[in-house]
């Protein structure tokens, strides 16, 4: 059993999927994409009386026409942003391809860049991954990988390491998943679930539900495949709904934690430590800790480039960000692109337009309801009424303070629908030790 690091493991209390019109738009055909790093894509004019600063400029741009789920808005190339009195400017040097800022409590989209571009996701796409498998399986089941389990990989993959012929714990094998973005701990599980060819089948329907129409499923992992793509906008989706599940919050704000070996003498085994590689949560490598950070996931291949989606609380407020393909020489460009649009986000909140929104699961309507309606919610928020307290822990795993809702669960679920009837705000998750 692996020993996770107790202030690493961090209760991310998101109130999310809010009643939201579901404004949807028959998504592209899936195609491969040919998209290299170092490309870079036509900036629009953004909406409104605030610039996107300095953006990319790009031989090949984004399609003129997009997915529309969640506003006519965001199916718009270039930048989409209506400020008003008072709002900052759109931070300068911001080189994605794509991006996007959005509440993740109300759903709203603050900000975006080409939201619906479909392009190739890297491991980000592991989010997909996680909230369509995690529930199926109790993190104290055991699993022994095989060497068929671990075929199929791609080249260079990223993984734990993992070896075959030994047992791991479902929490084990999840741990290698969201620290270590492990290729070999997707496909052990994967082998769990009956295959990757049916864990991709599942994963495409979950998308589907999820409204998540640019996303088209070819490799649980993430790794590149030909017409294997999704976008800012459904990434942000998978978040938004990976987030409301306990054991995802916890893995995707480890910091670091202990993880099982080859066996040493007297058959017992070694263990070695593993770090998240989500540098604005662990810090390293010239950043420091984004101050209330609290997940998702990073990705990086040779199609993709660097992608990144995370979450953060700030004053109360929630927010998603996501970035995909930044092309600029700054280290660590993703991260850094993805921490400014963080801070304008949660300067910008109230003062901004919203462009959009994060629709809800089609599933998430009433029986027989069409798409959109908004059931009465009279009465709900005094069913959600529960007390919020914090705890602080040691400091390890670079992470100094965790602070943990303690109180009841506050979203309320009424006849299938998600409902937003007041806000739930986080208390501050992650501090640097000081």
């Amino acid at each position: 059993m692996s020993a996770v690091k107790k202030p690493a493991k961090i209760a991310l209390a998101v109130a999310v999927a809010a009643l939201l019109p579901a404004l949807t738009a028959a998504p592209a055909s899936a195609v491969p994409n040919d998209d290299k790093p170092g490309t870079q894509g036509q900036p629009g004019k953004p909406t409104g009386p605030g610039k996107a600063g300095k953006t990319r400029k790009d031989p090949d741009p984004p399609p003129a026409a997009m997915s529309t789920v969640g506003g006519a808005q965001l199916g718009q190339p270039g930048t989409q942003v209506k400020l008003g009195a008072g709002a900052p400017v759109l931070p300068m040097d911001l080189t994605g391809r794509s991006w996007i800022v959005a509440d993740a409590e109300n759903g709203q989209v603050l900000a975006s860049h080409n939201a619906h571009w479909r392009l190739p996701p890297a491991s980000t796409l592991k989010m997909l991954f996680a909230d369509t498998v995690l529930p199926k399986f109790p993190k104290t089941d055991v699993h022994t990988v095989t060497t068929a389990d671990l075929e199929g990989m791609g080249e260079g993959s990223s993984v734990v390491p993992i070896h075959a012929n030994l047992p791991y714990t479902v929490h084990d094998l999840w741990l290698g998943v969201f620290l270590r973005s492990g290729n070999d701990a997707v496909h052990a599980l994967a082998a769990m679930n009956g295959g990757v060819p049916k864990t991709v089948q599942d994963m495409q329907a979950h998308a589907d539900d999820l409204q998540a129409l640019d996303t088209h499923v070819v490799s649980p992992d993430g790794y590149d495949a030909p017409g294997q793509v999704s976008s800012a906008y459904d990434l942000t989706l998978f978040a938004r709904s990976g987030l409301q599940k306990q054991d995802f919050r916890e893995y995707c704000s480890t910091a670091s934690a202990k993880f099982p070996g080859a066996e040493g003498k007297n058959n017992e085994r070694d263990y070695f430590e593993i770090q998240n590689t989500n540098r604005l949560l662990t810090g390293e490598n010239g950043l420091s800790p984004y101050k209330g950070i609290a997940g998702v996931k990073n990705g990086n291949t040779t199609n993709a480039g660097s992608t990144f989606t995370g979450v953060a609380e700030r004053d109360g407020r929630v927010l998603l960000v996501t970035v995909m393909n930044p092309d600029s020489s700054e280290g660590q460009a993703v991260y850094k692109e993805a921490a400014r649009l963080l801070d304008w986000g949660f300067a910008a909140a109230g003062k901004v337009t919203p462009v959009g929104e994060l629709v809800p699961p089609k599933s998430a309507a009433p029986s027989g309801a069409p798409q959109g309606s908004q059931p009465s919610a009279s009465g709900a928020q005094d069913t959600a009424k529960a007390a919020v307290t914090t705890k602080k822990g040691p400091g390890s795993g670079g992470i100094g303070t965790a602070l943990a809702i303690a109180g009841g669960v506050l979203v309320v679920v009424a006849a299938g629908v998600f409902l937003l009837n007041r806000r739930w705000p986080l208390p501050e998750l992650v501090r640097r030790k000081r």
